[in-house]
Protein backbone atom coordinates (compact mmCIF):
# COMPACT_ATOMS: atom_id res chain seq x y z
CA UNK A 1 0.00 0.00 0.00
CA UNK A 2 1.20 3.51 -0.66
CA UNK A 3 1.70 6.18 1.65
CA UNK A 4 -0.98 8.46 -0.15
CA UNK A 5 -3.71 5.32 0.32
CA UNK A 6 -2.27 4.40 3.56
CA UNK A 7 -3.25 8.02 5.00
CA UNK A 8 -6.24 7.95 3.06
CA UNK A 9 -6.85 5.04 4.84
CA UNK A 10 -6.31 6.64 8.40
CA UNK A 11 -7.89 9.79 7.99
CA UNK A 12 -11.17 7.58 7.14
CA UNK A 13 -10.80 5.19 9.99
CA UNK A 14 -10.37 8.96 12.44
CA UNK A 15 -13.53 10.22 10.56
CA UNK A 16 -15.31 6.89 11.23
CA UNK A 17 -14.37 6.80 15.17
CA UNK A 18 -15.02 10.31 15.52
CA UNK A 19 -18.62 10.22 13.92
CA UNK A 20 -19.22 6.75 15.73
CA UNK A 21 -18.42 8.64 19.07
CA UNK A 22 -20.80 11.32 18.78
CA UNK A 23 -23.50 9.34 17.96
CA UNK A 24 -22.65 6.62 21.15
CA UNK A 25 -22.91 10.07 22.94
CA UNK A 26 -25.96 11.13 21.45
CA UNK A 27 -27.36 8.21 21.78
CA UNK A 28 -26.77 7.83 25.47
CA UNK A 29 -28.65 11.17 25.96
CA UNK A 30 -31.79 10.71 27.87
CA UNK A 31 -35.35 12.65 27.30
CA UNK A 32 -36.84 12.87 30.69
CA UNK A 33 -40.59 13.98 30.16
CA UNK A 34 -43.08 15.52 32.63
CA UNK A 35 -46.14 17.29 33.21
CA UNK A 36 -46.12 20.68 34.55
CA UNK A 37 -49.04 23.10 34.99
CA UNK A 38 -51.21 21.31 32.42
CA UNK A 39 -47.84 21.39 30.01
CA UNK A 40 -45.58 18.58 29.01
CA UNK A 41 -41.89 19.65 29.84
CA UNK A 42 -38.83 18.34 29.11
CA UNK A 43 -35.55 18.11 30.61
CA UNK A 44 -32.10 16.66 29.15
CA UNK A 45 -29.58 16.83 31.88
CA UNK A 46 -26.59 15.52 29.82
CA UNK A 47 -27.11 17.56 26.93
CA UNK A 48 -24.63 20.78 26.47
CA UNK A 49 -25.47 22.43 23.36
CA UNK A 50 -22.97 24.97 24.15
CA UNK A 51 -19.94 23.14 23.79
CA UNK A 52 -19.35 23.48 20.26
CA UNK A 53 -17.99 26.11 17.81
CA UNK A 54 -21.01 28.39 18.88
CA UNK A 55 -19.64 28.86 22.04
CA UNK A 56 -16.39 30.24 20.50
CA UNK A 57 -18.60 32.84 18.30
CA UNK A 58 -20.81 33.81 21.42
CA UNK A 59 -17.32 34.92 22.75
CA UNK A 60 -16.56 36.63 20.15
CA UNK A 61 -19.20 39.02 19.67
CA UNK A 62 -21.82 37.11 17.60
CA UNK A 63 -24.99 36.10 18.20
CA UNK A 64 -25.58 32.86 17.67
CA UNK A 65 -29.14 31.08 16.97
CA UNK A 66 -30.69 27.39 17.63
CA UNK A 67 -34.19 26.37 16.33
CA UNK A 68 -35.87 23.77 18.30
CA UNK A 69 -38.92 21.73 17.88
CA UNK A 70 -40.76 19.44 20.44
CA UNK A 71 -43.23 16.29 19.14
CA UNK A 72 -45.42 14.28 20.18
CA UNK A 73 -46.88 11.36 18.25
CA UNK A 74 -48.60 7.65 18.35
CA UNK A 75 -45.40 5.90 16.82
CA UNK A 76 -41.49 6.78 17.32
CA UNK A 77 -40.34 9.49 14.49
CA UNK A 78 -43.15 9.43 12.83
CA UNK A 79 -43.32 12.24 9.85
CA UNK A 80 -46.43 13.87 10.85
CA UNK A 81 -46.71 14.19 14.40
CA UNK A 82 -50.10 14.80 16.45
CA UNK A 83 -48.54 17.58 18.53
CA UNK A 84 -45.90 20.40 17.60
CA UNK A 85 -44.11 23.14 19.57
CA UNK A 86 -41.60 25.18 17.86
CA UNK A 87 -39.25 27.91 19.47
CA UNK A 88 -36.05 29.94 17.86
CA UNK A 89 -33.31 30.91 20.74
CA UNK A 90 -31.03 33.69 19.83
CA UNK A 91 -28.00 34.10 21.95
CA UNK A 92 -25.58 36.46 22.84
CA UNK A 93 -22.32 36.69 25.31
CA UNK A 94 -21.22 39.46 27.68
CA UNK A 95 -17.75 39.14 27.87
CA UNK A 96 -17.01 41.46 30.92
CA UNK A 97 -19.77 39.13 33.33
CA UNK A 98 -19.10 36.19 31.52
CA UNK A 99 -22.87 35.91 30.95
CA UNK A 100 -25.14 34.49 28.66
CA UNK A 101 -28.36 36.24 27.48
CA UNK A 102 -30.84 34.35 25.33
CA UNK A 103 -34.20 35.49 23.16
CA UNK A 104 -36.75 32.99 22.65
CA UNK A 105 -39.05 33.79 19.82
CA UNK A 106 -42.39 31.91 19.62
CA UNK A 107 -45.54 31.45 17.25
CA UNK A 108 -47.17 34.74 18.69
CA UNK A 109 -45.41 38.25 19.12
CA UNK A 110 -46.44 37.73 23.11
CA UNK A 111 -44.44 34.39 22.97
CA UNK A 112 -41.11 36.74 23.13
CA UNK A 113 -39.14 36.18 26.04
CA UNK A 114 -35.80 37.66 27.24
CA UNK A 115 -33.55 35.97 29.96
CA UNK A 116 -30.44 37.55 30.70
CA UNK A 117 -27.26 36.98 33.28
CA UNK A 118 -27.33 33.16 33.10
CA UNK A 119 -24.39 30.72 33.26
CA UNK A 120 -23.82 28.27 30.33
CA UNK A 121 -25.88 25.44 32.47
CA UNK A 122 -28.73 28.00 32.71
CA UNK A 123 -29.27 28.91 29.41
CA UNK A 124 -29.36 25.06 28.08
CA UNK A 125 -31.72 24.47 31.19
CA UNK A 126 -33.86 27.39 30.10
CA UNK A 127 -34.14 26.96 26.72
CA UNK A 128 -35.16 23.14 26.98
CA UNK A 129 -37.77 24.36 29.88
CA UNK A 130 -39.59 26.85 27.82
CA UNK A 131 -40.35 24.26 25.04
CA UNK A 132 -44.18 22.95 26.35
CA UNK A 133 -46.65 21.10 24.28
CA UNK A 134 -50.10 21.64 26.57
CA UNK A 135 -51.62 18.32 28.44
CA UNK A 136 -55.04 19.26 26.01
CA UNK A 137 -53.19 18.07 23.05
CA UNK A 138 -51.88 14.77 24.18
CA UNK A 139 -53.68 11.72 23.28
CA UNK A 140 -55.70 11.00 26.49
CA UNK A 141 -55.54 7.20 26.69
CA UNK A 142 -53.33 5.29 23.69
CA UNK A 143 -49.36 5.85 24.37
CA UNK A 144 -47.58 8.59 22.51
CA UNK A 145 -43.97 9.46 21.82
CA UNK A 146 -42.09 12.28 22.71
CA UNK A 147 -39.16 13.79 20.37
CA UNK A 148 -37.25 16.70 20.79
CA UNK A 149 -34.74 18.28 17.74
CA UNK A 150 -32.54 20.80 18.30
CA UNK A 151 -30.16 22.05 15.87
CA UNK A 152 -27.84 25.23 15.21
CA UNK A 153 -29.33 27.67 12.92
CA UNK A 154 -27.20 27.96 9.86
CA UNK A 155 -26.87 32.36 9.19
CA UNK A 156 -26.76 31.12 5.93
CA UNK A 157 -30.13 29.56 5.24
CA UNK A 158 -32.40 30.78 2.78
CA UNK A 159 -35.65 30.11 4.35
CA UNK A 160 -35.54 33.24 5.99
CA UNK A 161 -36.93 32.16 9.23
CA UNK A 162 -36.91 35.52 11.01
CA UNK A 163 -39.54 38.35 10.07
CA UNK A 164 -41.81 40.84 11.40
CA UNK A 165 -42.81 40.45 14.45
CA UNK A 166 -41.92 37.11 15.29
CA UNK A 167 -40.57 33.89 13.31
CA UNK A 168 -42.19 32.79 10.57
CA UNK A 169 -43.88 28.99 11.41
CA UNK A 170 -44.06 27.43 8.48
CA UNK A 171 -40.55 27.99 7.35
CA UNK A 172 -39.19 26.66 11.20
CA UNK A 173 -41.28 23.46 10.76
CA UNK A 174 -40.33 22.87 6.87
CA UNK A 175 -36.83 23.34 8.36
CA UNK A 176 -36.98 20.29 10.38
CA UNK A 177 -38.28 18.08 7.26
CA UNK A 178 -34.96 18.38 5.82
CA UNK A 179 -32.25 16.47 7.65
CA UNK A 180 -29.25 18.78 9.21
CA UNK A 181 -26.08 19.41 6.45
CA UNK A 182 -23.56 18.17 6.95
CA UNK A 183 -21.74 20.38 9.16
CA UNK A 184 -24.38 21.68 11.39
CA UNK A 185 -25.01 20.30 14.53
CA UNK A 186 -28.11 18.43 15.77
CA UNK A 187 -29.07 16.72 18.93
CA UNK A 188 -32.00 14.47 18.26
CA UNK A 189 -33.47 12.81 21.44
CA UNK A 190 -36.37 10.45 21.55
CA UNK A 191 -38.34 9.27 24.88
CA UNK A 192 -41.27 6.86 25.15
CA UNK A 193 -44.03 5.37 25.50
CA UNK A 194 -45.61 7.45 27.96
CA UNK A 195 -49.13 7.39 28.75
CA UNK A 196 -51.05 10.86 30.09
CA UNK A 197 -52.41 8.75 33.15
CA UNK A 198 -48.86 7.78 34.56
CA UNK A 199 -47.25 11.33 33.76
CA UNK A 200 -50.06 12.90 35.77
CA UNK A 201 -49.95 10.34 38.07
CA UNK A 202 -45.69 11.10 38.69
CA UNK A 203 -46.59 14.90 38.55
CA UNK A 204 -48.90 14.39 41.99
CA UNK A 205 -46.27 11.99 43.85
Amino acid sequence: MSRRNTIATALALAALVAGSAFAVAVAELKLNVHLDDDALRISAPRLSFLNTSALDRLKSGSTVAFVGQLTVSSVPNAVVPSARSVARFALSYDIWEEKFSVTRFGDRPEARRTVSHLSAQATERWCLDSMTIASAQLPPEKPFYVQFDLRLEDPRDPLGIVGDPGINITRLVELFSRPAKGAQPRWLLNSGPHKLAELRKASHS
